[in-house]
């Protein structure tokens, strides 16, 4: 089927340096088959001299007319989440599901920074718990995230993570992938999908010497990709930990502060 058949939107960030955000969810896209269109949410600028992340938000307004875009103009198989800096753009994005009636909605809950784990906004947390958990045929947070979702105090093992998909899921979402990452201990991470009913676990060695910048992003953006292509929770999540999998490892230096993924080595 040609490329343009299947197509997915992001409500996403934009990284200037190219490892996360909606940079991240369309190389995915593209690699996986997928037309990939985008509403831009943030514009995010590392100072070179250090690397700190300088914010940019776009108005609302101007969101809102991007979703327009695509929701009367073009039409989705799927679409997902990213950076979502405000309550009140919460409130849209889930305003925006409903009116364009989009399927195959995954929500990435980006609530923290890579390396923080600390709530970055909580009035917009707060907002994604109440209005788009709800909304989300599949949720992926990370288990800093995944803890202020259940209203546990830590996620930390196996047994953690499997209370919190439940506990996430009775909150609506109909499928909950919650990723361990670099934050549990041990040489092993674990990624685990909820389907409501039945548990898949995903145990695999951590890897080293790689860079994870944008893992998250593009984690979730695979999924949406499966899902777009018509695929089943279940496959898009295998497929989505394969091409995760390759790009992580074959992950390269950008500069002394941070790598990328090799997002073109699923090919």
């Amino acid at each position: 089927m040609a490329l343009e058949n299947y197509k997915a939107l992001t409500i996403a960030g934009s990284d200037t340096s190219g490892g996360a955000g909606m940079e991240a969810d369309l190389k995915t896209f593209e690699e996986m088959g997928v037309y990939g269109m985008v509403a831009l949410t943030v514009i995010v600028a590392q100072n070179p001299k250090d690397w700190a992340h300088d914010i940019f938000p776009i108005d609302l307004p101007t969101i809102e007319r991007q979703i327009a875009t695509v929701g009367e103009g073009i039409g989705i198989n799927a679409m997902k989440t990213g950076m979502l800096g405000s309550a009140a753009l919460v409130e849209l994005v889930a305003k925006s599901i409903d009116k364009y009636n989009f399927k195959n909605v995954v929500i990435d809950p980006v609530m923290v920074c890579k390396g923080i784990d600390a709530i970055m906004v909580p009035e917009a947390a707060e907002a994604i718990k109440s209005l788009l958990v709800k909304k989300a045929d599949v949720i992926t947070p990370n288990t800093v995230e995944s803890a202020y979702l259940a209203g546990m105090e830590k996620v930390e093992t196996v047994e953690d993570i499997k209370e919190a998909c439940v506990k996430i899921n009775k909150l609506g979402a109909k499928n909950v992938i919650i990723k361990s990452g670099s934050r549990v201990d041990g040489d092993y991470m674990v990624d685990v999908l909820f389907d409501g009913k039945e548990f898949t676990i995903q145990k695999k060695a951590k890897m080293k010497n790689i860079y994870n910048s944008g893992a998250g992003c593009t984690f979730s953006a695979a999924i949406t990709a499966g899902l777009a292509k018509g695929l089943d929770i279940h496959q898009a999540f295998e497929n989505a930990q394969n091409f995760i999998d390759k790009a992580v490892a074959n992950s390269f230096k950008l500069n002394e502060f941070t790598g990328a993924l090799a997002h073109w080595q699923t090919r």
